[in-house]
């Protein structure tokens, strides 16, 4: 009778855990795993997660980057463990078609979904995702993962690429942007960020922040991470052609470009007005550090002099998200209590983020025949190799296109 063969045990995570922090059984490290190389490596990683965290060091000094491949990563490697049961250097063509229809519905939802506000990544109930992904994220993702893979072959952690396989998408037309906000949408937001509560102090704070961060995301088209990583001492003038100053915003951004954007006299009107809400003098100085939004506690002391002050830190990237979720959230209950027809509308608030505002921002430009070469400069969609300290007429053009067709329209 022949001997029967030993049972292999693989031990499995019981719940996600950030990569930082995983733990992972030998048999889930990836030493051994199926789809390993067994060429000479250009890294030294030895285990999945440490060639994950050898892929993501790449990206070191640009934080969004970073923020977006750990996310995508992270993920990817968790459901590996946790779901599959198996190294992701051991995962299959067929395991990721899987995992993409999970993207779609990360289920159990109490394993995989933060449930409440955001949590630390500490946290016991951290979990890696805040819902279902759409169509469109679920695409990213895999792109970020492709990139993944195919760097660890180049590596020479992998011995190939399982995404490879994947079926190639016609090269069509740009696609079509869906993620902004139709006119009756956003008119619903403004009139929400009018009609907060503002009888406390801290409720005048808050409105007037609302208003001044709503303000720079739709005129200037800014980033959360433009927001939270630029100065109010960016804004500078400069004289037009006829002398008259006109004012722009210095922006350092994706990829540690800087560019130049256009500071309307309604973007002026709303920095002064939200300064001195903050008992600020009307307009900065040069290289002034206060941060573009500050605190909503943070006031100048009464008969206190600014360089007395000690610079508060700027926000975070999730807590301004979570202010321009909570705005969101307000208009959409605003919403749902004019009609129950108007739920639909009010789930498409829901789903906004700010980058729906740079989106609404462009596609109103584009609408009002602003010459698109001035929305590309102004978002900083082209590179731009250096800040010049003279506007030529070029950019005089363009301050002067968006000026006159790009307007917010506080009432």
């Amino acid at each position: 009778m022949p001997a029967k063969r030993p049972t292999t045990i693989v031990v499995r995570l019981i719940r996600p855990e950030p990569i930082e922090s995983l733990v992972v059984a030998e048999e889930l490290s990836g030493r051994v795993g199926s789809n390993r190389s067994p060429g000479h490596r250009q890294i030294s990683a030895d285990t999945d997660r440490e060639a994950l965290l050898a892929w993501l060091a790449r990206s070191a000094d640009s934080p969004n980057t970073l923020a977006n491949s750990r996310r995508e990563a992270e993920r990817l490697l968790l459901w590996a463990l946790v779901e599959a049961g198996r190294p992701l250097s051991s995962l299959t063509h067929e395991d990721l078609l899987v995992y993409q229809r999970f993207l779609a519905d990360p289920q159990p939802a109490e394993r995989w979904v933060m449930t409440g506000r955001k949590l630390p990544r500490q946290h016991s109930d951290w979990r890696p995702f805040a819902g279902p992904l759409s169509a469109s994220s679920v695409r990213q993702a895999m792109v970020v993962i492709n990139s993944l893979f195919s760097w660890l072959v180049q590596a020479g952690y992998l011995a190939g690429n399982p995404l490879a396989l994947a079926r190639q998408r016609r090269a069509n037309a740009a696609p079509r942007v869906v993620r902004f906000l139709e006119e009756d949408l956003w008119a619903q937001v403004k009139a929400t960020i009018q009609a907060m509560p503002s009888v406390t102090t801290r409720e005048l704070a808050t409105q007037a922040r609302a208003r001044w961060l709503f303000s720079l995301l739709f005129l200037c088209g800014l980033r959360i991470s433009e927001v939270v990583g630029n100065a109010m001492g960016g804004f500078f003038s400069r004289p037009d052609p006829k002398g008259e100053p006109r004012w722009w915003l210095e922006v350092t951004g994706k990829g540690n470009k800087t560019r130049l954007v256009p500071a309307t006299r309604e973007l002026m009107v709303e920095l002064t007005r939200y300064r001195r809400s903050l008992g600020l003098a009307a307009l900065p100085t040069e290289h002034e550090p206060m941060p573009l939004l500050m605190p909503v506690w943070w006031r100048v002391p009464a008969n206190e002099r600014l360089a007395n002050i000690e610079v508060p830190e700027a926000l975070t990237r999730a807590a301004v998200h979570q202010i321009v979720k909570s705005v969101f959230e307000q208009a959409a209950q605003g919403l749902e209590s004019q009609h129950p027809d108007l739920a639909p509308r009010a789930e498409r608030l829901r789903a906004a983020s700010a980058h729906w505002l740079r989106h609404t921002a462009g596609s109103r430009m584009a609408d009002q025949d602003v010459d698109l070469r001035h929305v590309r400069d102004t978002f900083g969609h082209a590179s731009i190799s250096t800040t010049n300290i003279y506007l030529h007429a070029e950019d005089n053009r363009r301050h002067q296109a968006i000026e006159a067709a790009h307007r917010l329209g506080w009432d």
